[in-house]
């Protein structure tokens, strides 16, 4: 077929004039008594659940990793007894106390706590990463030779 025998084009057929899909579809409330799909506790949970679930991220981990997050989960527990545990973003262990304190992620090299606010805070040791996302979050990389220092920490 040549160009001249193309059919030409239905007016109004054009891509650009077509109604676009929403990326992002809004979802209506859940309605009382409804139940929750199966994993959306995963995504986000608070209290004893939240609790539970870091729980079991310590215990899938094993080894220096589990050891790492399961002390630092301690340490910030003796430091503010009122903190609250969350289990945010499909699996993250999130420490809150009237907003986000830290999270708590382990890696194949290392445990990352990740601070809301760590741009803010004085770093006289050195213990952050040197990266500021957006000047706000900094981060501390522990590492598995670290891992004893956490551990003569303890009282």
């Amino acid at each position: 077929m040549t160009e001249s025998m193309a059919k030409p084009k239905a007016k109004g057929t054009s891509r650009a004039s077509k109604p676009r899909k929403s990326a992002t579809k809004s979802k209506s409330p859940p309605k009382a008594g409804a139940k929750a799909k199966p994993g959306a506790e995963a995504k986000r949970a608070t209290g004893k659940a939240a609790s539970r679930l870091i729980d079991e991220r310590v215990r899938s981990l094993g080894g220096w990793r589990a050891e790492t997050l399961a002390e630092v989960r301690r340490i910030i527990h003796e430091a503010d007894p009122d903190i609250m545990e969350e289990w945010k973003w499909m699996g993250t262990p999130v420490w809150s106390h009237a907003g986000n304190v830290c999270t708590g992620e382990a890696y194949k090299q290392v445990v990352k706590l990740t601070f809301a606010r760590g741009a803010s805070l004085e770093d006289p040791r050195g213990l952050f990463n040197s990266s500021l996302e957006g000047n706000t979050r900094r981060a501390i990389d522990i590492r598995e030779e670290r891992c004893s220092m956490l551990r003569r920490s303890r009282p």
